[in-house]
């Protein structure tokens, strides 16, 4: 474990330099795929408390999260484009097996986020304190994706 808490602690307070001069400013859209996309949308609306923006029956429903977006799609509908060419000309893509993603929370919103998976049922599967002191918690969507909760401080100083 000394080992591992070296490497991240030296991990964290390394900068990388910008070899292109470009750099994106955030993470705009996560994509993660579904098998049923009744079941994630009652999830993520009733579980998670997440807003929804926009859906297509059957292809994809997509939330509001803070500053950003989270994308659900069917991954059998979006490896082809859809029929008829819609005007925005989206490439298809897809993905298989189970993903992973991370909503950023305060210590507080970890414990109600906590709270409110325990009283949907939903099991935790694993609780980590990072070596910078940073928690997170570990759990599932229906279709098996890795979510997290995390402390921002698990990736950012805090100043």
């Amino acid at each position: 474990m000394a080992a591992f808490t070296a490497y991240f602690t030296d991990m964290m307070t390394q900068k990388t330099a910008k070899r292109s001069g470009f750099s994106p400013a955030a993470v705009l859209e996560t994509a993660l795929y579904v098998d049923d996309l009744v079941a994630a949308r009652q999830f993520y609306t009733e579980v998670l408390g997440l807003e929804i923006v926009t859906e297509a029956e059957g292809r994809h429903v997509f939330f509001r999260v803070g500053d950003g977006m989270l994308l659900l799609f069917d991954p059998v509908t979006t490896v082809a484009p859809p029929d008829p060419p819609p005007a925005l000309q989206v490439p298809p893509h897809g993905a298989t097996g189970p993903g992973h993603m991370c909503f950023s929370v305060t210590a507080e919103g970890l414990q109600q986020g906590r709270k409110a998976l325990e009283a949907a049922g939903i099991k935790i599967e694993s609780e980590v304190e990072w070596p910078n002191g940073a928690l997170s918690i570990y759990f599932r969507d229906p279709a098996g994706n890795s979510l997290e909760f995390a402390e921002p401080r698990l990736w950012f100083s805090e100043s």
